[in-house]
């Protein structure tokens, strides 16, 4: 029998293989891991279903799957079986032989997802989900399933028409009025051979780093960003935080800025709550959560991955520590989950124990605003009785979607993490 790819969570349906822990001839137990599998930046590993041998594997380290797609073939008789050749070797893959050029694919209107079958058979879906789709003229080929096996339902069906309108109301911009200019395509990059000019080295990105990249594109050319400079005077914060770290330590919480971060954040968010939000521009709304999950950018190996911390504004600043802290270890083993990805509402990136003054957050869409941190520094600081003093000095840039937000409430925002900073009850730091 074969091991499929199983329904991976809400959203997910691909991943590239990061890891293969068979080879053809082990014999698995039930639940036993057979590969691991990367996708949306967390890593997860996929058991096995059934006891058995395996007699083969059809996928390779870097290999794109998708829901319902083989990855080993089991002996559940349990007998030897012959040395099968793998799809998994320890160099490079050959490059498989190019077959006749295709056409040049039409261009894609909802998505680019396309069902890949091994077997040859189409999408799995009911008589019913492709009748309609048929009458419609839909290709199920283009339509998610959500049901185990990437099954696809009447529900996914209507998902993908009000996509596919949602897009094409996009497009529609009405009659063209005097000065439209259209937007000009995007020229191909030019290909440059770097070799003429020295010795260079070609190194594969990981599929996290295309992902990675993707995201910020897509971010940077659809969000028109904005962002407000501002800086934070925690001399009295530090001194706080440097009092009442070692009693943190022993209750298994490391107290760092971050925390304290999280709640001038959170306070922030609850006084502007359009900083609290997703924009639906299909539907043309502002959704506003009533909840404050934030969400922390770890620098790791791979690539910056951002674990959701959820419900800041209940918890104390020693679960904050916490909790931020197991976040931080479990992201950097890559050992967190999509879920643990998913739902933030807004975004701190502190890159303050790396060093740095200002710098401008791409904003973690669908969130409308991210807050970027950097390294605080002592300044000569005029104070209010007209005297310069040294001041431990935090930089903060507040990067925002001008579509949902204005530039005096991207002020305001800021201003209000500021005062929360410098004026940071004692109260609720004491343990």
């Amino acid at each position: 029998m074969d091991i499929r790819i199983p329904h991976l969570g809400e959203g997910a349906d691909s991943g590239s293989v990061v890891s293969v822990f068979v080879k053809v001839g082990d014999k698995v137990a039930k639940d036993q891991t057979l590969i691991e599998l990367e996708n949306e930046k967390a890593v997860a590993p996929i058991p096995s279903t059934h006891a058995g041998v395996v007699k083969k594997i059809y996928v390779n380290v870097g290999d794109k799957v998708t829901v319902g797609q083989a990855i080993v073939a089991l002996d559940e008789s349990g007998a030897p079986v012959s040395a099968v050749p793998s799809a998994v070797s320890s160099g490079p893959s050959a490059p498989a032989a190019p077959a006749s050029s295709p056409a040049p694919a039409a261009p894609r209107l909802a998505s680019d997802y396309t069902y890949e079958s091994k077997s040859g058979f189409p999408p799995p879906a009911s008589p019913t989900v492709r009748k309609i789709a048929a009458d419609l003229g839909i290709d199920l080929g283009r339509v998610r399933g959500s049901e185990s096996g990437g099954r696809i339902t009447l529900a996914d069906l209507k998902a993908y028409v009000q996509n596919l309108q949602a897009m094409a109301a996009r497009g529609s911009a009405g009659p063209a009025q005097a000065g439209d200019v259209p937007a000009a395509p995007r020229p191909a990059a030019e290909k440059i051979d770097f070799s003429k000019w020295g010795p260079v080295t070609r190194q594969p990105m990981s599929s996290l780093r295309q992902k990675i990249g993707r995201k910020m594109s897509e971010s940077w050319t659809s969000v028109p960003h904005v962002t407000q400079f501002d800086e934070a005077d925690i001399t009295a914060l530090m001194a706080l935080r440097k009092k009442v770290a070692p009693a943190y330590e022993k209750k298994g919480g490391l107290l760092t800025i971050t925390p304290f971060l999280m709640k001038a954040a959170a306070a922030a968010l609850k006084k502007y709550p359009t900083f609290n939000a997703s924009l639906d521009e299909a539907a043309g709304e502002l959704i506003l959560k009533s909840y404050f999950h934030i969400g922390i950018a770890v620098d790791t190996e791979a690539g910056l991955i951002v674990p959701v911390i959820r419900d800041v504004d209940k918890k104390s600043l020693l679960d904050l520590a916490k909790e931020l802290g197991a976040a931080a270890e479990k992201t950097r083993q890559r050992k967190v989950s999509i879920d643990d990805l998913k739902g933030g509402s807004f975004t701190i990136s502190n890159l303050g124990s790396i060093g740095g003054t200002f710098f401008t957050p791409i904003v973690n869409v669908p969130e409308v605003a991210i807050l970027g941190v950097g390294r605080g520094a002592l300044k000569p600081v005029v104070t209010a009785a007209k005297t310069v003093e040294p001041r431990l000095m935090l930089p903060l840039g507040l990067s925002y979607d001008h579509r949902a937000v204005d530039g005096a409430d991207g002020a305001r925002f800021v201003r209000e993490v500021v005062q929360t900073l410098e004026n940071f009850p004692e109260k609720d730091v004491l343990i």
